[in-house]
This record gives structure tokens, sequence and C-alpha cells, in this order.
């Protein structure tokens, strides 16, 4: 769960310090850089696993996949950025696996990531080239200190259910001297665990300049660098959901992954899981629980539909195919073919939620594509339950998982709980006598994020009515007048234009 992001020097991204809680939304108009800053967040989540050159590739470009690493550097002109630096504090699971099927338990939950890197041209004469590690480091944040870092609204049961520790190791990976000397060292520690006599050794050091990779992504051993792993472990969960109704449409092989891609592909196996029908499930394989999950998933999304009296997955030995089928009152089946795109994407959101297995930090643009206007709050308040509720402990029925979406639509933003509410504008900067865009992020006054020491920029309530409500200008005037019969000008009346509905809109009377 990130708590806490700052970057600069990638694409439009300089100086950005954000908050996040459990839930956020991210909103602003069309090129801003809200994609940009979920660009960041999985460029993190491809350092911890990948070779730094492939997680470079793997950071979408203007046209897909970036071509040139360059790219990902801020750019003024013709002119790109020295460096790009990420800094993110988090709190992670306490357990978890490490590469050898062993069990790992951090040293303590509540951490602080730091990386920074150069571009470097190809010696070879590539024309891609490449990228240096400059500096690395992963220090923990004291347990005494958790309340003024994580700032966003909980009670004592979640923070100490959620942020614990033993007093060891303040440094699990660090950066020692400058230039060609540059040494990143990993250091030992024996996790969280009581049976064990805790140690603290010098770790491995590695040269810098020649790592082709972050120190990080080579933490896989539970016996020495648990609370390194269980890093790793957490950052390369996190997803960036792009759901096409294309892969959400699509039956499933029997024998086809029961895992939910980030496209929505196989959502029938995934389904199929979590029901119960899988021998080798966590679920009991039993009547009752396919049934429970079923009805978990018909009542959630009859939320968003009115016509639903079951959800199931049609197994066809024949075909050896499984598809996910709605079945209405009437007893009519209706396949996800039949189903409509907005349907398809609240029903992958509702088993992405209901599986255990993928508890971590979900990212999501515009999530009221498809959506009626007026369902929107059913798919806000399903994202919002995916998301750890902070009154409750954290524990099998609430685990630490996480929520982030952008948006440009007022309908959505008037549905957001004002506290989890981030608003994205470009801003003019002057750095190093060159003035230029980027982006910028602020919230509304009288929330948690204002508590931040840093200066946080409030958004004023006559910006964020504007969004809501924009106010009729000249130009809309002139756009509702249309060409008539023979060239004539005639005057269209927009629905906006009706009085009656003029009155119904904000800003209310004494509003302001």
């Amino acid at each position: 769960m990130i708590t806490r992001m700052k970057i600069s020097g990638f694409k439009n991204l300089v100086d950005v310090d954000v908050r996040f809680g459990p839930f956020t939304c991210v909103a602003g108009a069309n090129g801003v850089g809200k994609s940009n800053l979920f660009d960041a967040i999985m460029f993190l989540s491809a350092l911890a696993e990948k070779p730094l050159i492939e997680a470079a590739m793997f950071v979408r470009g203007e046209g897909g996949r970036a071509a040139d690493v360059r790219h990902l550097f801020h750019q003024i002109g013709e002119d790109y950025a020295d460096k790009m630096s990420f800094e993110v504090e988090m709190i992670i699971p306490h357990k978890g696996m490490d590469d050898y099927g062993q069990m790992a338990m951090a040293g303590i939950t509540s951490l602080r990531y730091a990386v920074s890197l150069a571009y470097r041209r190809d010696n070879g004469g590539g024309i891609r080239g490449g990228l240096e590690l400059l500096h690395e480091e992963l220090e923990r944040i004291k347990i005494r200190d958790a309340g003024k870092y994580f700032l966003f609204q909980k009670t004592t049961s979640w923070l100490n259910a959620a942020v614990h520790g033993g007093r060891r190791s303040a440094l699990y990976i660090s950066t020692e001297g400058d230039g060609p000397n540059r040494i990143i060292r990993m250091h030992q520690d024996s996790g969280g665990g009581k049976t064990e006599k805790w140690r603290r050794g010098p770790g491995s050091p590695f040269p810098a300049a020649g790592l082709p990779r972050t120190v990080l992504s080579s933490a896989t051993n539970a016996a020495e660098t648990p609370t390194a792993l269980l890093v790793r472990r957490e950052m390369q969960s996190w997803r960036l959901l792009q759901l096409e109704p294309s892969a959400l449409r699509k039956p499933d092989d029997i024998a086809a992954p029961r895992k939910l891609g980030p496209d929505g592909s196989h959502l029938p196996a995934t389904l199929y899981r979590l029901a119960g029908n899988i021998p080798y499930s966590n679920n009991i394989n039993d009547d009752n629980t396919t049934g429970q999950v079923y009805a978990e998933v018909a009542g959630r999304l009859s939320e968003l539909i009115d016509d639903v009296q079951q959800v199931r997955i049609d197994r066809d030995e024949k075909r050896e195919s499984l598809t996910l089928e709605v079945v209405d009152h009437d007893g009519t089946a209706h396949p996800a073919r039949s189903l409509s795109d907005g349907s398809l994407r609240f029903l992958a959101l509702t088993v992405l939620g209901m599986d255990s297995e993928e508890q971590s930090l979900l990212c999501l643009e515009e999530p009221e594509n498809g959506i009626h206007p007026e369902r929107i709050p059913a798919m806000i308040q399903l994202l919002q339950d995916i998301a750890t509720d902070t009154d409750d402990p954290i524990g099998p029925d609430n685990p630490l998982s996480q929520v982030i979406i952008n948006t440009h639509s007022p309908a959505v933003v008037a549905q957001i709980p004002d506290d989890c509410l981030v608003v994205a504008e470009l801003k003019e900067y002057v750095k190093g006598g060159k003035r230029f865009k980027g982006l910028s992020l602020g919230c509304l006054d009288e929330t948690w994020r204002i508590k931040a020491v840093e200066k946080t920029r409030v958004v004023s309530l006559g910006k964020l009515l504007s969004y809501l409500n924009p106010v009729e200008s000249e130009t809309d005037t002139d756009l509702s007048l249309d060409a008539g019969k023979k060239g004539k000008a005639r005057k269209i009346r927009r629905v906006i234009d009706r009085d009656d509905i003029k009155q119904m809109m904000l800003p209310f009377p004494g509003a302001m």
C-alpha cells in the first residue's frame, strides 16, 4: 500500500509529492499528466523484478510502448533532465513467500524506498541508450512515527494491525560513495521471526555503475533479506487494469489460467476458481460455497443492472470451455458476449475484489467508461469496498488493499469522498531559467491531506464548482447556433439551456 510518492524528472512530473489513502481519485482534464502518475507507479513495479532497460520498455510511450528510454525523462524543448528520482513510502504485508517457497517475515512493515536513475548512452552505438543506477535506499519508518507519516483517517486497531515490527535494522539497502566508486549494499536482516536470533551483517556490495537492475530486484532469500524481499513482493503486486471488452467477453478453456489478466482476460476461469470448482482451489469444494460466491456476484451486479437473478459459469465438457452467464428473472441466460461494456467491467472488478490472491494496489483509469451516469455511484462504492476499511483491523476479511483511480468526469468527482480527491492541473514552473508546464496536484480544504508538513496546494471552492458545473460562456452560446435549412442560422435549445434545468444546476444561490 503506497502512502506517499515523490517523483521528479519522469515525463511531466517534476517535484511531484502526493499522498494516498486506501482509496484515491485523481481528477483532471485530459492531457495534464494523470496517466503519467500511473506510469511512474508501474515503472517502479517493473524495476522490482526486471532489468532496468526492460522496465523502461514496459512503460507506455506516446504511441504505445516507449521506443527510447530517453523519453521517460522530463523534457523541455530539446533538452532532457539529467536524472529521474522516485521515493515511495509504503505499508507492506507482514508475511510472504520467497522464490524458493520459504516463509519470509518482515522486520518492520512501514518503509521508505528511494531510487534514482540517469540516462546512459550505449557505448556500442545503440539507438535506445540505457539507464544507470545512481542511488538506491530502503529504510524503515519508525513505528512511533507512523501517525505523522500515514495521515489518512484510521482507527488505532487498524494502524496497529497494519504497521508493526521490531526495533531492528534502520537500513536494508544503502548507497555509499560518489561517482564511479558508488557502492549499493544489501544489508542482511532476520526479519520478524521471534525464534531466530537477530543479526545485521554488512551485506553484499554491488558496484552501482555496472548494475543491470536494482538491488531490490535481487532480494529473493527469506533467510537473509526477508524485509527487502517483501517490499519487492509488494511492488511486484501493483497492477494497472486496462479492461478491454473483447477480452472480457471471451470464454476460457478449461485449462486456462485462473487469474484475471490486466485486460480482463480469464474472467470466467477466475470466477470458476473463486466459486470452489477447482480441486486445488483454496475454497471448499461444495455446493454451498459455489452458490454463495455466485449469489454475492449476482447481488453486486444487481446494483448496476435491475434484471439480474443469477451469475454463473457454464462448463461445456464437449467444447472444454467455461462461459460466464447472467440469468435474468425470466430465466433467460445471457452469455458474456451479449453484455454491455460497463456491465463486464463491473463484473471484473467485483470478481477481483473477492479474490484474496489479488489484494494489493489496483490502478484504474476512467472507471466511468460504459457506465450510465445514474449508476456511477454503484461503481464508486464497489471500488471503495475493494480498498481496505481503516475502521477495522487488517485480517482475512479486510486485507491491506488499495485502489487509485483517475478520471476527468464531473459525475465521478461529485460522488468521491472529499478527502479521497486529488485534483490534477498543469502548472507553469521555472527551473534553470527555463519555463515549462508540469503536473500539479492539489486537495480540498478541511481534509486530512492539508495536515502534511510540506506545502500542499488547496483547490478553491470556485475552481471545484467550475469543474463540476462549467459556467456557460459566450463560446457555449455560439455553439448552440446551427445552420438550418437554406443556410440560415437558427438557435438550438440544448438541454442545459432549459430554464427548469438551469435552476437545478450548481452553483446554488448562497453556495459561495
